[in-house]
């Protein structure tokens, strides 16, 4: 019996979805009914965190849909338009067991729920006693403040290697939200982080951040330890990561977490190339 109610939910929701695709109407912030929620239904079914399926549009919504959009290779707009609703017409939907899960309960990120990962990566070890966040000191290398878009490079060129071993070490850890701390992270927060490791305070948000060091005109000029920026969810800088060298770059990715990508990936990093900035001095 369980099992046929199941199948009989999956044809319901994809005879919905099929109807709501074929009239396409066209949701954004601020939508409210049916529609919404068979959007919000569908998000929280392929894993993205929906806490309330309550027919309204808010920010929730909005960003478990940006995140939707740039995992499938749909046009970043955060409005459910014809192409959106066909792929989510291709979501299955989920076990009705599942709905209510404490992973629903306590997130209220928007974007994709990260499977727990293996032991090593999903908890990676409680940092060295060298790398331990400390309360800053006289040793502590505080960024210059800046008004304008561009400041002096600053980091040590002794202190890249550190650096890219500090972020390196948190290869897995999962995406969180707002995240600071190696139990998850944002792009910013990651940086952040890695960089309050070793003895640098950078500003909180990726667009503070790319105030930060000298513009460069090519990615020919990057050198490891530089700071590039993307334009993702909205215009300006509103992903960062650390640069490697080789064209790669390692930073948060909201469904895989931490991670090391290239920045000329033609699937999607190249084609939302905002800028450099060198800090290196």
């Amino acid at each position: 019996m369980k099992h046929l109610k199941a199948i009989l939910m999956t044809a319901v929701l994809f005879f919905m979805l099929t109807a709501a695709a074929s009239a396409a109407p066209i949701l954004k912030q601020g939508s409210e009914g049916h529609d919404v929620r068979i959007v919000q239904q569908s998000l929280k079914d392929a894993g993205y965190n929906i806490r309330t399926v309550d027919g309204i549009f808010g920010n929730e919504t909005y960003r478990a849909l940006i995140a939707f959009q740039r995992d499938n290779d749909i046009k970043i707009t955060g409005v459910v338009d014809r192409a959106t609703w066909k792929k989510l017409k291709e979501i299955p939907s989920a076990p009705k067991k599942n709905e209510g899960s404490e992973a629903d309960e306590k997130s209220d990120s928007g974007t994709k729920a990260t499977p727990a990962a293996p032991a090593k990566t999903e908890k990676p070890a409680a940092p060295a006693k060298a790398e331990k966040p400390a309360a800053p000191s006289k040793t502590e290398k505080p960024v210059p403040s800046v008004k304008g878009a561009e400041s002096s490079p600053f980091l040590d060129k002794g202190k890249v290697d550190a650096v890219i071993r500090t972020a390196k070490k948190y290869i897995g850890t999962k995406y969180v939200f707002g995240g600071t701390t190696p139990k998850g992270f944002d792009c910013s927060g990651f940086l952040q982080y890695v960089f309050k490791q070793n003895g640098y305070t950078l500003p909180r948000t990726a667009d503070e951040q790319y105030k930060l060091g000298k513009n460069i005109k090519t990615q020919k000029e990057l050198v490891p330890g530089d700071l590039v920026f993307f334009s993702t969810y909205e215009k300006g800088a509103s992903h960062c990561g650390l640069y490697l060298g080789n064209g790669k770059f390692i930073h948060v990715s909201s469904s895989k977490g931490v991670r090391i990508d290239e920045l000329n990936d033609k699937a999607y990093w190249k084609s939302h190339w905002y800028g450099g900035k060198h800090i290196v001095k």
